[in-house]
Formats: C-alpha cells, sequence, structure tokens
C-alpha cells in the first residue's frame, strides 16, 4: 500500500530545499537535524519526522549530507526534470514571474505567453513573444505543455481552462479567482496571494 504524505509536510519540501541550497552557497557541508530546525524555525523532531516519510537520510552523532539531502529533495519535488511552461495573461502578474529568472535555473521553461489585450500583444518579455490568446489552443497542439499559469481575471478564465485540459496540460499554476474542478489527472495549485496578505493583515491585529 502506497504511503500517503501529509499535505502539511509536502509543503515544508520546498523550505527544506531553499535552506539546503543556502547552506551548500555558504560552503557548508554537514548539518544537524537541530541546527537545521534553528535556522527553520521548527522543531528537530519535526525535521526528521518530515524526512523520514521518504527515506533515511541523517545519521546519528553525523547529522545530515547537506548536498545529497539537497540532491534528494530536488528528485522528490521532480526538480530533476525540466518543465515546459506557458502563461495565459500577460498583465503585471503575469510579467513579474515570467522576469523571475530563477524559475529556469530548477527547470521550469517558459515557452509562451498569451493575452487579449492587444496593447500586450507582440510585446518581447525575456525573449518571449506575447501572443494572442486566440492562438492558444494551435499553440498547444504543436507544443508540448506541461504546466499552464494562470494570471488572468476569474470571469475570463473557464473557456481557457477548458482548452488548456484538453490539449493535455496536466498542470495548472492558478492565480485567477476562479475555483476549478479538475478530471482526476490534472493537479491545480490555486494561489491566492490576498488570502497571504489578509493573513498578515490579522496577526498584526493581535
Amino acid at each position: 500500500m502506497e504511503k500517503t504524505i501529509s499535505t502539511a509536510v509536502i509543503r515544508r519540501l520546498p523550505r527544506y530545499y531553499r535552506y539546503l541550497e543556502s547552506l551548500l552557497d555558504s560552503g557548508i557541508n554537514r548539518i544537524s537535524s537541530k541546527a537545521l530546525a534553528k535556522r527553520m524555525n521548527l522543531t528537530a523532531s519535526q525535521i526528521r519526522q518530515d524526512l523520514n516519510n521518504f527515506g533515511c537520510f541523517g545519521q546519528q552523532g553525523y547529522g545530515y549530507n547537506v548536498e545529497l539531502l539537497y540532491n534528494e529533495i530536488r528528485k522528490i519535488l521532480g526538480l530533476d526534470k525540466t518543465y515546459n511552461m506557458i502563461i495565459v495573461g500577460a498583465g503585471n502578474i503575469g510579467q513579474a514571474l515570467l522576469n523571475y529568472i530563477n524559475y529556469q535555473k530548477r527547470g521550469y521553461n517558459f515557452v509562451g505567453v498569451f493575452d487579449k489585450n492587444p496593447k500586450l500583444i507582440g510585446l518581447n518579455i525575456r525573449g518571449i513573444e506575447i501572443s494572442d490568446i486566440d492562438t492558444l489552443d494551435d499553440f498547444l497542439k504543436k507544443t508540448k505543455v506541461d504546466i499552464a499559469v494562470l494570471t488572468l481575471p476569474g470571469n475570463n478564465a473557464e473557456e481557457i481552462i477548458e482548452t488548456i485540459i484538453e490539449n493535455g496540460v496536466k498542470g495548472i499554476w492558478n492565480f485567477s479567482h476562479m475555483s476549478i474542478n479538475p478530471p482526476d489527472d490534472v493537479v491545480i495549485e490555486n494561489v491566492h496571494l490576498t488570502d497571504s496578505l489578509m493573513t498578515l493583515t490579522y496577526k498584526l491585529t493581535d
């Protein structure tokens, strides 16, 4: 029977990856669960429990080999592969994502950007020309796309989502305000920026 990993553990994996990357950049080759916990504001027990879901990576009295653990988490997160991505909605958020250079470093390869605004169509951002949204269906039929990033208003998203799913895209990173009920073989990660901001203001009221 396949082991079920909790969502909370999965959401901590990118944090482990980032902290381990910073340790490597600082020339640190070995770290204990206690020292890593202090950096990440977790407990050593929590770290050991999280990582034990995926295998035995540490040694008692030695701790973790930083490079080994970094590479293992990289594989667990699927970052040992490359992913073709498109952005649908070339407004401020879409352009900001396209300009974030670390995506390519981590295997996320933007291959297309689409919008319906005639003032944006034809503009070139980091070597990618913004295309008319009406060409999306034809593009997807000719190009393998693994992930679609939706940064368009929710009221414009429904037809676009149908086109994306019908053309075999299996991952959707959804910044729109529309809730999506995908087929079982399509994975969606919803991002609500204002929810995060409202969480912050709630904490400020304490």
